[in-house]
Formats: C-alpha cells, structure tokens, sequence
C-alpha cells in the first residue's frame, strides 16, 4: 500500500472538513451584530482556514495535490439540521461540530505510525479546537442562563445525535474511497 497516497486523500478529507467549518463560521459571523461574539467568530474563522492551509501544506509534502472531496457531511448535516437560524442553534451546532473535530484529531495523533510532520499538524489543531470548544462553551453557558440548562441542553443532544448519524455515513463513505486505495496499491 502507499501510505502516502492514502494519507495525501485521508488528509484532503480533513482539509475539505476545515472548509466547511469556515463556511459554517462565516454564516454565523454574517447573522451576528454582537461586537464580542464577532471577534470571537472572526478569530474561529481564521483558525478554521489556517487548518484547511496546513492540511494543504502537508499534502503538498507528501506530493500530493488538494482536492475538493465532497464528503457529503455538511451537506447531509444540513439537510437534516436546515440551517439554523437562531443564535442558540447555530452556537450548538458550532459546538458539536467543533468536538467531532477535536476528537478525530485527538485519535489520529494516538496512532503510533504517525510521523512528526503530522503530529505537529494535529496536536497545534487540537489545541484551536479546545480553543473553539471553551469560548462555545462560555457562551452557552451564557446562553442557558436566560434560555434554561435544559433547553440548551436538550438542543446540543438533538444536534449530536444527528450528527453522529451523518458522520457514521461520510465515515462509511471514506473508508471505501482509503480502501480502494490499499486495493489499487495491490
């Protein structure tokens, strides 16, 4: 198998998710008036790009081109969600969105096969993704202070729960296109 083939599209998936997050934050920044929740968002938005970048980067030193995947994950995400228009579900969304991403990051970066290159890729993501996570957080929590625990609670549930469903489809989905790497490699 070319371990470099199958982590040059394993990492053009992550790059295409790092794009629609940022899709994700500008849609968010072009609804709020909030001067504190627009430096935030602005500050996430550039995050989310700068990951999209350093994906690009590695796959380019991998030899590797970028390429859009359509994974189809914001897409169904968003055919199942629509596209929230309250404050409350778009910071929710945001949020579980936000952990699915740490928590991929967090579990390549434990593979001992790793190289150095990458690690450093994903350890310097996963500490913006903490970042995102806290100020989402804060501002949930915030939130729940007028909206109610349980209302804020109950919004970020429903969200996971759709999410997860979406996540196992576009999970499905790459492992067929990585396997079909490790076929063709044969």
């Amino acid at each position: 198998m070319d371990k470099n083939a199958y982590d040059i599209l394993l990492f053009n998936y992550y790059r295409e998710a790092e794009l629609r997050g940022a899709d994700l934050i500008l849609r968010l920044i072009n609804r709020m008036d909030d001067p504190r929740l627009q430096e935030k968002l602005s500050r996430h938005l550039a995050d989310e790009t700068k990951h999209a970048w350093l994906w690009t980067e590695r796959i380019r030193a991998l030899g590797g081109v970028p390429v859009r995947i359509d994974n189809g994950y914001h897409r169904h995400l968003r055919r199942k969600i629509g596209l929230p228009s309250k404050l409350l579900d778009l910071l929710a969304l945001t949020y579980v969105v936000e952990e699915r991403s740490r928590k991929r990051y967090e579990e390549h970066a434990a593979r001992p096969e790793v190289d150095a290159a990458t690690r450093k890729v994903l350890d310097e993501l996963q500490e913006d993704e903490k970042s995102h996570l806290d100020w989402v957080s804060e501002k949930l929590a915030r939130m729940a202070e007028h909206e109610g625990q349980d209302r804020v609670t109950a919004v970020l549930e429903r969200y996971r729960t759709l999410e997860e469903e979406v996540f196992a489809e576009m999970v499905a989905d790459e492992q067929r296109a990585l396997q079909k790497i490790t076929e063709d490699a044969d």
